[in-house]
């Protein structure tokens, strides 16, 4: 049978990465962070100190980006360093909605991304996967959650790291970076006219992700049935 694509988007915090994770182990199928991309590159471009648009379209087609699945875990890759943790950062977080904004880094990461889903079955998650980057994906998902819901599951993630912060600092980044991502004239983010809207602000992880495999297994089972 055929591997499918499952394109799930959502804002920041919203649970769609812990989501796709476990989709991606449940039905054996690649999964792809592109959000880590964009933080990779803005990573690199923060460390660089480039703010230009056409400096950072060039780093984002130079910029090698790798996930390897090891004993510890995902690992996210930039040139060879494992920057899995340095990606997480607030810092990061908003600079990855600043380059996102630039059209040549979007051109050059989106077609890497296609690329990736044309490799095989794929679980690719983002802000634009379902109306951009895998506009034909066989199943998709808009997780969203309340703003302060988003801001608490973030802030204990943080508490769990290196990286420290207030709660009320958390929400407010990610109140911005929600205007950012809506107001964008590229990609903005938004959900797909034919995605199903999960709204995981009372749901656990587990709930979450039986609401999506029970979706996908019922559309399975209806082209099957025609």
């Amino acid at each position: 049978m055929r591997k499918f694509a499952v394109a799930i988007d959502g804002p920041a915090g919203a649970g769609k990465s812990t989501a796709a994770r476990g989709l991606a182990e449940e039905l054996g199928l690649t999964y792809v962070d592109t959000g880590a991309m964009y933080r990779a590159v803005a990573w690199k471009a923060i460390r660089a100190g480039l703010r230009d648009p056409d400096a950072l379209s060039r780093l984002a087609s130079r910029t090698k980006i790798q996930f390897r699945k090891t004993r510890a875990g995902r690992r996210i890759l930039a040139d060879g360093l494992d920057v899995t943790d340095a990606i997480r950062s607030p810092e990061v977080s908003q600079g990855a909605s600043l380059v996102a904004v630039v059209p040549g880094v979007r051109r050059a990461l989106v077609r890497r991304q296609r690329a990736m889903a044309r490799a095989g079955g794929v679980v690719m998650e983002g802000r634009d996967i379902g109306t951009v980057v895998l506009p034909d994906a066989d199943f998709k998902f808009f997780i969203d959650a309340s703003v302060k819901e988003r801001a608490r599951r973030r802030w204990e993630e943080m508490r769990g790291g290196s990286v420290r912060a207030a709660l009320k600092d958390v929400e407010r980044d990610i109140l911005r970076r929600d205007r950012r991502d809506r107001g964008r004239k590229d990609s903005p983010l938004r959900p797909a006219d034919d995605a199903v809207v999960v709204d995981t602000t009372k749901n656990r992880a587990a709930q979450t992700l039986s609401v999506l495999l029970k979706s996908i297994r019922l559309g399975r089972e209806g082209v099957r049935a025609r």
